[in-house]
């Protein structure tokens, strides 16, 4: 097997003003909602950590400086706390290592392929993993540590996909998958956005994680806006596929779209049931909401 340079970059595209959450994001961004009591944006955090890499991007937007100030240390808070006699092991997972967690504006909503290009020069010439934050992704192991593990084999470029009943598939992006490696690795040889179900490919629809050579870079930079007069990342993919090797992730373990409301509480619910500390509680209290 031949040395591959490691995913050791994640590029997390948080600038939108998560309108459909209004009024409560309007002081607050919607990545610091809670599912439970993590924010959203610690959970793909916990996730590309759990997975090797150790430089987090976060390309932002005015407004969005709370995400930056989450991570960083709290000093009124942990003196308090300490003073207190509080258990400080609660705010593990929102410390860091100075340096590894860095932001770039996106002065303009010009698309996710745009906001992907604006950590060009972070990202360098190194492969690196992207992360859509709205797209909670649950699974042991992560899903970014499934794709890491599959980069490892195969290299190139690789997106997560999940199967979906073929009647639903007119409402995302979908693969046209090529030969199969092994039974969650396919090999990708075309990109369609929301086809008609009589026309899709397949089943396996893109799921919010990639991991992208950096001359997706250089192909962004040229890229004419698409769909929604926005520079899309799909476009810059299509264009890749042919030139470099292309392949689909199967996840293994359970989605959530929180960018919508009705998604935002099926997470906090399927995960509120799983706690030890209240699962029990919790599926009593819906028990009986569902029987008034």
């Amino acid at each position: 097997m031949s040395q591959r340079k490691p995913i050791k970059k994640a590029v997390f595209p948080v600038a939108g003003l998560g309108t459909r959450f209004l009024p409560a994001t309007k002081a607050v961004p919607k990545e610091l909602l809670p599912i439970v009591d993590r924010p959203l944006i610690q959970y793909a955090v916990d996730e590309a950590r759990e997975a090797g890499i150790d430089q987090i991007i976060f390309v932002t937007g005015r407004g969005k400086t709370g995400i930056e100030d989450y991570f960083d240390l709290a000093f009124e808070l942990e003196t308090t706390m300490g003073e207190r006699g509080k258990d400080m092991g609660v705010l593990d997972p929102t410390r860091a290592t100075p340096g590894d967690i860095m932001s770039v504006r996106q002065q303009v909503p010009l698309g996710l392929g745009h906001a992907i290009w604006c950590a060009r020069s972070i990202v360098g010439d190194e492969p690196f993993a992207i992360f859509l934050p709205d797209e909670l992704m649950i699974g042991e192991p992560g899903c970014m540590k499934q794709m890491v593990d599959a980069y490892e084999e195969v290299g190139g470029n690789l997106i997560s996909v999940l199967e979906i009943p073929e009647e639903e598939v007119s409402s995302y992006g979908v693969i046209k998958p090529g030969k199969d490696v092994s039974d969650t690795l396919t090999e990708v040889t075309g990109l369609v956005e929301k086809p008609p179900v009589a026309e899709a490919p397949s089943n396996k629809i893109i799921s919010g994680r990639y991991i992208l050579q950096p001359e997706v870079m250089r192909v962004l930079e040229d890229q004419e806006k698409g769909a929604g007069g926005e520079i899309q990342l799909t476009d810059a993919m299509a264009k890749m596929i042919g030139t470099q090797p292309f392949h689909a992730v199967t996840f293994a373990g359970s989605r959530y779209d929180c960018g919508n409301k009705t998604g935002f509480v099926e997470a906090t619910l399927a995960l509120a049931l799983e706690r030890e500390d209240m699962g029990a509680e919790v599926r009593a209290i819906a028990e009986r909401l569902l029987a008034e």
